[in-house]
């Protein structure tokens, strides 16, 4: 096989051909979804697409091949192994390899990307990756003159064109799906997406851009429990009409509220973003608990998570950090809750904010994000290859994580009750909603262009203290509400503060 030389104008379609077939079903499944193939347009568009897809990338590996062979086959073998995972992703969890999944991809720790791990995984890498990369690794080439070079390049790049000009008639069709396929084509989904990324977050301010000082007006014990959750979705909080009784605690709570609420973004860390900064912006402000750091409030921050904008504040307590004081149940989201009440009673300062950023409904380990005895709801999904699972599995294993956090927020609000002489409040709000398969998508991630209602419907959840403030009759908020109110509820001046955007009275 590896023996006879091959020509590189014929080694670079044959590659073509071969990831055009491994990598490109989850593609065509969703031109034939959205287009009308049995039309001439349509034909000639399925067609063109071929067509195109496997000269485009036989044109990439003709050119780098050409000028070395050692590049050319090292980015065709890292293109192969990426393509593989990817695939994987797209397959498994529905996703869409855009500009927002690859922010999640440089976002993500190992402890989470090890959470993914399955033998499926694995046989994509080997058969998809693994493989053709030993035939490119091995590969005689005959590189082409470079009066044939140029003649192959330039007759490429005709035919692409007279392709493009014959579909003008989709055009329109192509740019309203534009980001669906652009991230389902492989390598250019990710390899085009990483590049926008790295652009992207280089042009981002350097430095956070600071807001106008504000000024603390009396001189009341005030403290706000913020907790940021976690891939929590609204529809499944009994709280909000849910079937399942998967709030038993908080249901029974008095001065616990609830409202309408959606996200700004479909992932972590533009949704933690929103929370914290007083208004959808895609510029760097000042975030929450830095500002008030930096304006005489005592802030703490804790977590189990990460992704959140720049922190510049004394108190960023970690798993680390809290383990060494922690009892029980240190290995999940209650580690969060430890020496809490202790903690605000240490305060010297008249305001207190204290930000939890959980992890609590991640998936796709749901059965591992709670203790044993939080298992309410039976059978449980145990596979991180969720379309693997039944239905009524993968939501018990879920409504679990939510039972789990029912408990979480009802014990900030027990021990916020014994704050004599405060007034308090515990506001929590998700960064994002989160897939069970419903359209076949799973977890987020989703573009917001079209991000179904799974994914960005969030639960905003309040409890305020006897003799504290009152809430406004909210309807539907968003993250964005979260930076004014805590505002309000700690009576801080500020020339940026937005009365519209604050929940209580």
């Amino acid at each position: 096989m590896f023996k006879n030389n091959i020509s590189l104008l014929r080694f670079s379609l044959i590659m073509s051909v071969i990831n055009f077939a491994l990598f490109h079903y989850p593609f065509f499944k969703y031109v034939f979804t959205n287009l009308d193939y049995k039309s001439f347009n349509g034909v000639l568009m399925i067609v063109s697409l071929i067509i195109l897809m496997v000269v485009a990338n036989a044109f990439v590996y003709y050119l780098f091949l050409f000028i070395s062979q050692p590049v050319g086959k090292f980015l065709m073998v890292l293109t192969f192994i990426i393509s593989s995972i990817s695939v994987y992703f797209i397959n498994t969890y529905g996703v869409i390899i855009d500009e927002s999944m690859i922010g999640n991809v440089f976002n993500t720790k190992y402890s989470e990307a090890s959470s993914f791990f399955s033998w499926k995984f694995v046989a994509y890498v080997i058969f998809f990756g693994i493989l053709p990369s030993i035939y490119i690794i091995k590969a005689k080439i005959i590189k082409p003159t470079v009066k044939r070079f140029f003649i192959n390049i330039g007759l490429t790049l005709l035919f692409m064109l007279v392709a493009v000009f014959i579909n003008a008639a989709n055009w329109l069709w192509i740019d309203k799906n534009s980001k669906q396929l652009g991230g389902l084509a492989m390598p250019w989904s990710y390899s085009v997406n990483a590049a926008l990324f790295q652009i992207h977050k280089y042009k981002e301010n350097k430095k956070e851009i600071l807001l106008p000082n504000a000024t603390i007006k009396d001189k009341k014990k005030s403290v706000v429990v913020l907790v940021i959750g976690e891939s929590a979705r609204s529809q499944n909080f009994s709280l909000y009409g849910y079937g399942k009784n998967t709030n038993p605690l908080l249901s029974k709570t008095e001065n616990v509220f609830h409202f309408n609420a959606t996200s700004c973004a479909t992932y972590t860390t533009a949704g933690v973003k929103c929370i914290l900064e007083h208004k959808d912006t895609g510029d760097l402000y000042e975030i929450l608990p830095n500002y008030l750091d930096r304006n005489g409030v005592d802030v703490v921050w804790r977590t189990t998570n990460w992704g959140e904008p720049p922190v510049h504040i004394k108190n960023y307590q970690t798993t680390e950090v809290l383990s060494r004081d922690c009892k029980t149940n240190c290995n999940y989201d209650e580690i969060l809750l430890t020496n809490l009440k202790e903690q605000i009673l240490s305060s010297t300062k008249d305001k207190f904010l204290i930000i939890l950023h959980t992890s609590t409904s991640h998936g796709p380990t749901y059965s591992k994000k709670y203790p044993a005895r939080f298992e309410t709801f039976k059978p449980v999904c145990n596979s991180v290859e969720l379309g693997q699972c039944s239905q009524e599995e993968l939501i018990n294993a879920y409504d679990n994580t939510i039972v789990y956090t029912d408990y979480l927020l009802h014990k900030i609000i027990e021990d916020l009750k014994q704050l004599n002489g405060f007034e308090s409040t515990m506001m929590f709000v998700s960064d994002h909603g989160e897939s069970l398969g419903e359209k076949n998508l799973y977890m987020h991630g989703v573009p917001m262009s079209f991000a179904p209602k799974e994914q960005i419907e969030i639960p905003f959840i309040v409890w305020v203290s006897e003799n504290s403030k009152k809430l406004k009759p909210n309807n539907n908020l968003s993250q964005n509400h979260v930076f004014h109110s805590v505002l309000n509820f700690l009576g801080i001046e500020s020339p940026i503060y937005d009365e519209k955007m604050n929940i209580f009275e």
